[in-house]
């Protein structure tokens, strides 16, 4: 794989990263940290770290693009301290929008471009979805072109050509919408599921369907969402959408999570109906794709809907039925700081038989392991990793738990989730504080914020932060490698 060598083991740890975790192994009581604690971990090692110009991150989508592997990252809008960090590589003071990072040798990341989004704060700007397709794979893309799908804040998704990942031009752009973000992009077939608010519709986040093919001429194949939601209803509207994620052509499955923290929803669609069938929004055409869904309790939401079809399940293998499950893992979102709302977790759905979904079990880091109520900021659950490469599939999942870390689970039996590991990174210089209202004042404590979390085929695992800490590329060891079956 060009100048990358992608095996694992101590001699990839940098001399920093290996020293740090040598004097910190094995400690699973957490207290609150300070700028130059090192970081806390099992059975996962810190291999390289860039600071993300201090930037707050959401997205990271890992693309092997040539002989290099390119990390592209996408960042929530600007704080009201810095709503327009200076870019180093500029000297321009720049809305948060996408990093662009060559992780090749991935104790050396660097830093090669920052593409500004939507000027504006928090949710409101920058460009937090970010997905990468190659040219040569879409129907009628440039062969030539590598394409990078992103929301710009809340009003648009781009697609720029990142063949030159320092000098992306822009293809295409769709607009005129009100709070785009956590989409979905098939490569072999170009059909992507944008998370949008279209003007007309009752809900802040619904779904349009594109055929993005070739992304220079975009075709719009629907809109869609629950009944309730479309233009011209009446009465209550359902929970928002928060993303989908489809299985393509052969799963014929798309998998959508509504609610993030509240109220929640697993919808299971049938894909061709949902691509083929009656476009017109009305209440019959919304429901003609469904088919199934589960309710979860008003107190938890679905950020994060991840399918994991024919899992051999070892406790039912001599049974006449049922040894293979249909298994999807929900992930919710915790919103407050400080526990300030009920825990937000980890669930596994049992949807072997679709129209019946059931909850089989659940995750979440135990409190009482960090006092992570008391460290500040988010605890809890948001995002899990989304890569459907062998390496780790139906095997681990790793789960971004806000103040806790990334979490590595043993999913191989998804009655029974077991934590195997897990890593939660220093806090720097540039780490933001977190607030809460006591007394109507502010108490403001700075703690990690592990956002989002993405792993790709080689087995490296990229953890970015909410909190302006960057990114932190890891690898297994110990017991969590056995699981993935690496060497």
């Amino acid at each position: 794989m060009g100048a990358r060598n992608r095996g694992f083991g101590p001699a990839r740890l940098s001399l920093v990263g290996a020293i740090c975790i040598a004097a910190w192994a094995g400690s699973a009581a957490a207290q609150t940290q300070s700028i130059g604690d090192p970081p806390e971990a099992e059975n996962m090692r810190l291999v390289g770290h860039d600071d993300l110009q201090a930037r707050s991150a959401y997205q990271p989508t890992i693309h092997h693009q040539g002989d290099r592997w390119i990390a592209y990252i996408g960042h929530h809008g600007g704080t009201d301290a810095v709503p327009d960090p200076v870019d180093p590589l500029t000297g321009q003071a720049e809305a948060n929008g996408t990093s662009i990072v060559d992780v090749t040798d991935p104790a050396h990341p660097v830093y090669l471009r920052h593409l500004p989004g939507q000027p504006g704060s928090y949710e409101q700007g920058g460009a937090q979805m970010v997905r990468v397709c190659d040219g040569k794979t879409l129907p009628k893309g440039d062969p030539g072109a590598v394409y990078l799908l992103r929301t710009f804040g809340s009003e648009a998704h781009e697609i720029w050509n990142v063949a030159d990942p320092k000098n992306p031009v822009l293809v295409t752009r769709l607009d005129g919408l009100k709070d785009t973000h956590k989409s979905w992009w098939e490569c072999d077939t170009g059909i992507a599921f944008l998370v949008s608010g279209a003007p007309a519709w009752r809900t802040r986040r619904m779904t349009q369907v594109y055929d993005l093919g070739d992304p220079a001429h975009p075709v719009k194949i629907r809109d869609f969402g629950l009944p309730g939601q479309q233009p011209g209803a009446s009465g209550a509207v359902p929970t928002e959408l928060h993303g989908p994620i489809s299985t393509g052509p052969q799963g014929n499955r798309v998998y959508f999570g509504y609610g993030t923290d509240k109220g929640g929803m697993l919808q299971i669609v049938d894909r061709d109906k949902l691509l083929h069938g009656p476009k017109e929004p009305t209440p019959e055409n919304l429901r003609y794709p469904e088919i199934g869904r589960l309710a979860l309790s008003a107190l938890n939401g679905a950020h994060t809907t991840f399918p994991m079809p024919q899992m051999p399940i070892a406790e039912f293998a001599k049974d006449k039925v049922g040894g293979l499950r249909d298994i999807v893992m929900i992930v919710d979102e915790a919103i407050l700081n400080e526990c300030g709302e009920a825990r937000q977790m980890v669930w596994f759905a049992d949807v072997t038989v679709e129209n019946r979904p059931m909850m089989i079990s659940s995750y979440t880091v135990p409190e009482s392991s960090g006092d992570f109520c008391e460290r500040g900021g988010r605890f809890g659950s948001h995002f899990s990793n989304e890569s459907m490469a062998p390496v780790f599939y139906k095997k681990l999942a790793f789960i971004a738990f806000f103040n806790a870390g990334v979490r590595a689970l043993d999913v191989r039996d998804p009655y029974h989730p077991r934590e195997v590991g897990y890593f939660i990174p220093s806090i720097t210089a540039a780490t933001d504080k977190r607030c809460v209202t006591i007394d109507e004042k502010d108490r403001c404590k700075v703690a990690i914020q592990t956002n989002n979390v993405e792993t790709e085929e080689s087995g490296y695992i990229y953890i970015v932060d909410r909190a302006n800490t960057g990114l932190h590329i890891l690898e297994l060891s110990g017991a969590a490698r056995a699981v993935a079956g690496l060497p």
